[in-house]
């Protein structure tokens, strides 16, 4: 599986953006999906994962409310869509592939995409 992010982009506060990962082969719904975030200097960070049927999802503290991550099987897809975005949700954002939820969460990751800027202004 290949993941292919894209979506970010500069926003104001308090603004909305949705990021979304393409991923190739046949074997997409066989994988949980999640999004990760890093910001300069800081570590790698857990935002949003959903299930394998999209029937399940779970989010950090610090989006819950905010955003909302889904996927679209029949078109190899998930989704983030970010709303209320602050300042502190500036980073890169990286797409991952598991065998199910928890290992998105917790790892380890079978596929990793590129990632996609999300800068927020304030």
């Amino acid at each position: 599986v290949q993941l292919q992010a894209s979506g970010g982009g500069l926003v104001q506060a308090g603004g909305s953006l949705r990021l979304s990962c393409a991923a190739s082969g046949r074997t997409f719904s066989s994988y949980a999906l999640g999004w990760f975030r890093q910001a300069p200097g800081k570590e790698r960070e857990f935002v949003a994962a959903v299930s394998r049927s999209g029937s399940s999802t779970s989010y950090a503290d610090s989006v819950k409310g905010r955003f909302t991550i889904s996927r679209d099987n029949a078109k190899n897809t998930v989704y983030l869509q970010m709303s209320s975005l602050e300042p502190e949700d500036s980073a890169v954002y990286y797409c991952a592939a598991a065998l199910n939820l928890w290992r998105v969460v917790a790892g380890p990751h079978d596929y990793w995409g590129q990632g996609t800027l999300v800068t927020v202004s304030s």
